[in-house]
């Protein structure tokens, strides 16, 4: 087995970064960069805290990351499963790391920087949907955002609707949670209630 442990063997099999994949990092949000994020309904949230590591989907109507000036970011915290595997990271080590995504697009926008809990009255105010505020909102200082090339995006084939799988091929929740609980959670019941529930809650 031959492993790459230092970055002199890195570097000698990948060579150095090119400049166009350099110029494109920066410490601020661009009027460039600033419209993906207003564009984008979804992105991945990574964490790290005492634990280990968390990386966790974010997703609301399309600019629901809001962009308070070019250095920092709002983001509310919906409803969800109550883990709090973000949030309590958070609390411990401020690192984040975001990956937007936009529906057809290919290129993604990569952020980097330090977030904080907030639970200003007037802030929670500010994303209040359908009547419900969310529980706090998540500030972010971005300290480095750059995009990236649509490669991954094409290899896969995401976007394209013939590539999807069916539900039907996979084990539904109810299905995963009944086989690790040995039937007291899930099941059939689970799954047919959930679409109901998830409405219901989703801010």
């Amino acid at each position: 087995m031959t492993t790459i442990t230092t970055i002199a063997d890195l570097e000698a099999i990948y060579g150095k970064p090119k400049e166009v994949s350099m110029i494109k990092e920066v410490d601020r949000l661009t009027p460039q960069y600033r419209a993906y994020i207003e564009a984008s309904p979804f992105l991945s949230l990574a964490t790290a805290g005492p634990e280990g590591l968390d990386c966790s989907p974010r997703g609301d109507r399309p600019g629901f990351v809001t962009v308070q000036d070019d250095k920092t970011l709002l983001m509310p915290d919906r409803q969800g499963n109550n883990r709090m595997d973000s949030l309590r990271n958070i609390l411990r080590d401020p690192r984040v790391g975001l990956l937007f995504l936009i529906p057809g697009c290919g290129n993604t926008l990569r952020l980097n920087g330090r977030a904080r809990l907030r639970t200003d009255a007037d802030l929670l105010a500010r994303f209040v949907m359908e009547g419900k505020a969310p529980r706090c909102v998540v500030e972010i200082a971005v300290e480095s955002v750059y995009f990236q090339c649509s490669r991954a995006l094409m290899r896969s084939d995401l976007w394209n609707p013939a590539t999807h799988v069916s539900p039907e091929r996979l084990p539904t929740p109810g299905d995963i949670l009944a086989s690790l609980s040995g039937s007291r959670l899930g099941g059939k019941e689970y799954d047919l209630a959930w679409p109901k529930r998830a409405r219901e809650s989703l801010w």
